[in-house]
């Protein structure tokens, strides 16, 4: 009976060991299997274009829509990014689009374009200052301004639980992390 434990030990051991290795030799290539680049190219163009980090948009469209294109959302958010339609009207305005129809959101050229483009576009009025550009991406500019006036939260990583809105405050959290492991894995 004992030398069967024994060998039971051994054999889990050995197996151990050997897990140990392939995920240690394959790290890089496994975990990116939770954190996918899909539509690379598309994403680094228009980061590209618009001086967005494509980590970061990589992150919201983890956070957003988990990859799906047809996303739609309770509220009509659309798309990769999730973008509402009143934003991508006045989006696609600010951008010279044409004949933008809103089924276009799902389009993911279009939809990661304007999507990046919005991102520029709050990185300006924040100055940078990544969680509030992440927060107003969520919950809408206005309200993070008013939230900074009003001393409710001053827009910092490190304050993140001030945030009034629950589902912004782990909106932002989600974001951040999945930008931390992004920048991780493939910088």
């Amino acid at each position: 009976m004992r030398l069967r434990i024994s060998r039971g030990l051994a054999f889990l051991f050995w197996v151990a060991i050997i897990l140990f290795i392939i995920i240690t030799l394959t790290f890089p290539k496994w975990i990116t299997l939770f954190y996918p680049q899909p539509h690379r190219t598309v994403v680094f163009n228009a980061a590209e274009q618009y001086d967005v980090d494509p980590y970061l948009i990589f992150s919201i469209i983890r956070a957003e829509s988990g990859f799906q294109t047809a996303a739609r959302s309770p509220v009509g958010a659309r798309g990769l990014m999730q973008i509402m339609p009143e934003t991508a009207d006045w989006i696609a305005k600010q951008m010279g689009i044409k004949q933008f129809e809103i089924t276009d959101l799902h389009d993911p050229q279009i939809n990661i374009e304007m999507g990046c483009w919005y991102l520029a576009s709050l990185n300006k009025e924040f100055a940078g200052r990544l969680p509030m550009m992440i927060a107003a991406y969520n919950a809408g500019s206005g309200r993070v301004r008013e939230w900074a006036l009003s001393g409710k939260w001053d827009g910092s990583d490190q304050h993140l639980d001030d945030i009034p809105f629950p589902e912004t405050r782990q909106y932002v959290k989600n974001v951040l992390q999945n930008y931390e492991a992004y920048q991780a894995i493939y910088k």
